[in-house]
């Protein structure tokens, strides 16, 4: 078994690679392979195939993904563990990774170390059309693929391709996996890509992920992202959870499908944002999850001193939406009312701005234990862990 069986992981929840993703390819189980001709090929051997994947995520958070992934697979080797990627090996089929972190997710043709030329994409595309035998990974799709782009990425930029170059590839793809050519709306892609550390990575994407601005309100955080500071947060099956700027619901929503709680309670002043928040949590989750247009200076109507675990959120950065005071003040005075809130020992996970790292040192009971920077849309940002010291003796007695 390839799966590591967890009481609690939150990363054998159902689903596939995440609720923002849907595969656009086949199982690895369905894939037809050039050993089925030869005596002696059984289904277990076929089991035994690895597959090599590509995934990207939120830059910053390497250190995160590559305890997920060692956490969910058994006999994974990462290979390349980078700023914004993982490059890992694994017996398990793309239909039963089940990661919620990942923006999208790639299976790997084949990796070439230092290339050595002046450009190497084009380099790696004459390598890749020499290949005579039938590739699997190219040529086992879903019969719902039709078609494909090539797409050329240079250091994490979208390049253009030489055009001759470009056209004995997309031939040799066609002859390879029998599908047409389609550069504007594609069925899947076929990637080429070089990254600054010194490789480049012919692969084809098994997700399909539009861009974050096209599918998110203006402010709204990825749920990967959410998912990520959700899992920072560590909660457990007896805890009651808060985010006073849920916003758009994503922190909640990933809260609640893929982690153990009792309670989340979710509140915002934008009664638009509240409203969209309700119409994602339904069903079940709504079991176990409070949704209120409330100012957190209100807050205490609904929730007592001392009466949550984990306060997981993303204030405003005054960037989307204006604090009324200045934002400086507002952070101390928020910090102050998270400070009230929290149970003792309670966890603080807080997403904002770099720049607002320093007022988070003002409540002498509020602890910095980690700080991760991140990049979120290219704007520097960073994840602060925050816990709440017990009350020092004297406080005891006093009260």
């Amino acid at each position: 078994m390839q799966l590591r069986r967890m009481q609690v992981s939150p990363d054998t929840c159902g689903g596939t690679t995440g609720c923002s993703q849907h595969i656009v390819q086949t199982p690895f189980s369905a894939y037809k392979d050039p050993r089925e001709t030869r005596p002696g090929f059984s289904e277990g051997s076929y089991r035994q195939m690895t597959f090599v994947y590509y995934a990207s995520f939120i830059p910053g958070l390497q250190e995160l993904v590559g305890t997920i992934v060692r956490e969910r697979l058994e006999d994974v080797r990462i290979k390349k563990l980078l700023d914004g990627a993982i490059v890992f090996e694994t017996h398990c089929g793309y239909d039963r990774l089940n990661f919620f972190c990942f923006n999208n997710i790639f299976l790997v043709i084949s990796i070439i170390e230092n290339p050595g030329s002046e450009n190497p994409l084009e380099s790696h595309m004459k390598r890749a059309c020499k290949i005579r035998e039938t590739d699997p990974r190219i040529s086992g799709n879903n019969q719902k693929i039709r078609s494909f782009r090539i797409i050329g990425s240079y250091e994490n930029k979208l390049v253009p391709l030489n055009e001759k170059i470009k056209g004995e590839t997309e031939r040799f793809i066609t002859r390879q996996s029998r599908l047409s050519v389609n550069r504007t709306r594609p069925d899947t892609e076929f990637w080429f890509l070089y990254r600054r550390e010194g490789f480049s990575i012919f692969m084809k994407r098994l997700t399909k992920h539009p861009s974050f601005e096209k599918v998110l309100h203006p402010g709204e955080l990825p749920p990967q992202l959410a998912y990520l500071m959700c899992r920072l947060a560590a909660p457990k099956k007896n805890d009651t959870l808060l985010d006073p700027f849920c916003g758009y619901g994503s922190i909640p929503c990933e809260g609640l499908k893929h982690f153990p709680l009792k309670q989340f309670w979710a509140f915002d002043l934008d009664p638009q944002a509240v409203k969209i928040t309700q119409n994602k949590i339904r069903g079940t989750l709504r079991n176990r999850c409070r949704i209120q247009q409330a100012d957190i200076c209100d807050i205490f109507s609904w929730l007592p001193e001392g009466g949550v675990d984990k306060i997981i959120t993303d204030p405003p950065w005054g960037l989307y939406q204006n604090t009324r005071i200045p934002l400086g003040q507002f952070y101390e005075k928020t910090l102050g009312i998270f400070d009230r809130l929290l149970k003792p020992a309670g966890t603080l996970v807080l997403l904002t701005a770099q720049e607002a790292a320093a007022i988070l040192t003002k409540i002498k009971t509020l602890k910095q234990v980690k700080a991760i920077p991140i990049l979120l849309s290219g704007k520097k940002a960073g994840i602060f862990i925050i816990k709440k010291a017990p009350p020092e003796p004297e406080d005891l007695l006093i009260r």
